[in-house]
């Protein structure tokens, strides 16, 4: 056997084009490339989606319902016939072994060329489901060998890729056949497998039971098992699969743990605390801080004390009160002659922040300036002159604080807002625009452990875990269109005994294409027909700063009974008296998303509660969502099935969160191996002979070349 290449050179035969593949033509080559299959390692790493097990032939007797089987039969009947109720064309074709029959059917289909394939007394060897109705057995679109002349053993011998043995079911693409698929994955595997260099250090794999790569490779896609084995189809290899799992964990985790400790090394500001703001601040606050609240804030402290660079995420659930920590720590840096930054991702909630921020700095004669995309350029010009001299102290904003452009008199604290809409390469952006600033994040989206160990695993993680005093749990129903009715008939009696409502819609204005309810035209109708004799008011994004700040003034005050609202009301907004939450079509929200607007209400010791209108023309995605909503208040629980309703891209919108795009890997289902390769990549960077012992310059090569400037890991290697 030739020797193994290093790790660069098994790079560049990985990258070799399937154009140099025996029985790659143009023709088939232009069909994978559509797969998204272009090179050697494009085929090494797309892995079958679930196995077949053809060890065994089976008498039609000894079929097991619900399995996938391998018989053989005689055609006994074939003809095209029409389904009893649906009264929908299939092809039927019955075959028999003398010890049972069984039904074939074929919904979409050729009748000709099936009719000619299927002529009866034809023999031959199929594979499917076997499904079962009633007494009779039955296999839709069995995969089916004509055996001819042949005996079942000469095919079985003439066809090693197709029987006896556990065979892999592939990912495919119009025009490629599994038969095809599969002999020139096997080709690919055989050739090039044994070139692929594991950059995980040996003695590692060999701790934690775990395959060299070339070795897991092959077990993927074509096991190794005995002939009385036993073997899952869906699951398939596992210690394989779970080596292959743990070689991507792995170097995301070294990424993070050398990042978290390039951080560590570096110098950034010590801030003194003097609390010349934060006291004054205190004293205005119409409440105290809770237990959890001022924990947090001490870790925020200690971290700012320092003389290394803070990076800190704070987590907590809807209205556990992080806002006001963070502006804690945003005087902390001003009394220290530092400006802070804080970003939101929308211009909503960088607006509501900014609000409610700059009417308590107007209090301790400070200045907060707002700056979005939307700015006119002669009032963006102004804020950029404020903050590059200095005269703002507190800069709220969306993506536009991280343009060019924007240039601080001296940043000394970075805050995010919303942290999973923003990735690691944000974060690094905001760093460079001050001398090594701190950095804290907030999220109000619990984020289930394992994905927060891939988005965050660089950031110290301190939990708000604690609601302020006196609030109980919102009672959340779902309420059909037909019921709305009484709905507003429990809004009008809560309001009648002084309390307020929300009443939140999709959209702001009617959409040609769309058939919701707008919130202008609602405001209208509900004022006029539903809570005639109350006040209504309206709140939606296309209104100016000023507007929004005067409309929400009036319904904290109370002067607004029922505040008609589109998701502006999302984040921020604190009216402890408005107890009931209505939400139109709420199938159309996230589960983030409605899980955040409830938090609007149970501000106070009142019982709220938030009242889900579903559509007629609901989802089953959109029934599940709001059932969860029903069923819990917990944001970890309601993040764990957005997660699992929506998969970790779409439930981060990993474009934005620079999510990794695994391939083999599953957040959902492989935690516990990311905690482990979480546990040996962190212990490997804090070697001191990782960074130069040339035994680790496979890894150190493997990391820059997967995560180097997605990590901004430029120093290693």
């Amino acid at each position: 056997m030739p020797p193994k290449p290093n790790y660069a050179r098994s790079r560049e035969l990985l990258a070799t084009s399937l154009a140099g593949i025996r029985g790659v033509g143009p023709k088939l080559e232009k069909t994978l490339a559509k797969a998204g299959l272009e090179t050697v390692e494009d085929v090494l790493y797309t892995l079958p989606l679930r196995y077949e097990d053809r060890r065994q032939v089976r008498r039609i007797a000894q079929l097991r319902d619900g399995q996938r089987e391998v018989f053989v039969g005689e055609v006994l009947a074939a003809a095209e016939t029409t389904t009893p109720r649906a009264r929908k064309r299939l092809f039927e074709v019955i075959v028999g072994d003398g010890t049972g029959q069984v039904s074939l059917k074929w919904f979409h289909y050729h009748k000709a060329w099936l009719s000619k394939r299927f002529a009866v007394g034809t023999r031959a060897v199929f594979t499917g489901e076997v499904k079962r109705f009633g007494a009779v057995r039955e296999v839709h679109h069995p995969d089916a060998e004509l055996l001819g002349s042949r005996t079942l053993e000469e095919i079985m011998a003439a066809d090693p890729l197709s029987f006896g043995r556990v065979l892999p079911v592939y990912p495919l693409t119009e025009g490629l056949s599994q038969k095809v698929a599969r002999k020139i994955f096997k080709q690919v595997v055989e050739a090039y497998a044994p070139l692929t260099v594991s950059p995980v250090p040996p003695e590692i794999l060999q701790k934690n039971n775990l395959l060299p790569l070339d070795i897991a490779l092959r077990q993927c896609h074509w096991p190794e098992v005995g002939e009385n084995e036993s073997f899952d189809e869906e699951r398939g290899p596992q210690q394989a699969r779970s080596s292959l799992v743990f070689d991507e964990f792995f170097f995301l985790e070294l990424g993070l743990a050398l990042k978290r400790r390039g951080i560590v090394l570096e110098r950034g500001i010590a801030f003194n605390v003097n609390h010349v703001y934060t006291k004054p601040l205190a004293a205005m606050l119409p409440f105290r801080l809770t237990e959890a609240q001022r924990r947090v804030l001490g870790e925020i402290k200690h971290d700012m004390m320092s003389i290394h660079p803070m990076h800190r995420l704070v987590q907590g659930d809807v209205g556990c009160g992080k806002t006001i920590v963070a502006l804690m720590a945003a005087l902390v840096a001003i009394e220290n002659d530092t400006q802070v930054a804080l970003i939101a991702p929308t211009e909503i909630l960088a607006e509501q922040h900014y609000i409610q921020f700059h009417q308590w700095l107007d209090k301790l004669g400070l200045k907060a300036v707002l700056l979005s995309g939307s700015l006119p350029a002669r009032e963006k010009q102004a804020v950029y002159e404020e903050i590059r001299e200095g005269r703002a102290h507190l800069v709220v904003g969306t993506h536009a604080v991280l343009q060019e452009g924007v240039d601080f008199k001296r940043l000394g604290l970075g805050i995010i807002d919303e942290q999973h809409r923003f990735g690691v390469v944000q974060r690094g952006i905001l760093r460079h625009k001050g001398n090594n600033p701190d950095i804290l994040v907030m999220t109000a989206t619990p984020i289930p452990r394992t994905l927060s160990l891939t988005l965050y695993g660089d950031l110290s993680v301190s939990i708000i875990d604690q609601m302020p005093p006196g609030r109980s749990p919102v009672k959340t129903r779902v309420v059909s269109e037909t019921k709305r009715e009484d709905a507003y008939a429990f809004i009008r009696k809560q309001i009648e005994e002084g309390r307020q409502a929300y009443i939140v819609y999709p959209l702001v204005e009617e959409s040609e294409k769309s058939d919701l309810l707008a919130a202008t035209q609602a405001a209208e109708q509900l004022a006029e027909e539903v809570f005639h004799g109350f006040r209504t008011g309206l709140l939606h994004g296309r209104m100016k700063p000023a507007e929004k700040e005067g409309v929400m003034a009036a319904f904290k005050a109370g002067e607004i009974h029922a505040l008609v609202s589109t998701t502006v009301i999302e984040v921020g907004v604190d009216v402890p008296n408005a107890t009931v939450m209505m939400v139109e079509h709420a199938e159309r929200f996230g589960l983030a998303q409605l899980h955040q607007l409830r938090g609007r209400v149970g501000r106070g010791s009142a019982q709220s509660y938030c009242l889900l209108v579903r559509s007629k023309n609901c989802s089953e995605d959109g029934a599940r969502r709001l059932r969860v909503m029903s069923e819990t208040t917990d944001g970890f629980r309601i993040a764990e099935a957005d997660l699992e309703i929506r998969g970790p891209g779409e439930f981060l919108g990993t474009r934005q969160a620079g999510l990794p795009d695994f391939r083999v890997a599953n957040l959902l289902r492989d935690g516990r191996i990311l905690e482990q390769s979480r546990r040996e990549a962190f212990a490997l960077a804090a070697d001191p002979e990782f960074d130069s012992h040339p035994k680790y310059a496979g890894t150190r090569q493997a990391l820059l070349d997967r995560w180097g400037s997605r990590l901004e890991l430029a120093s290693i290697g």
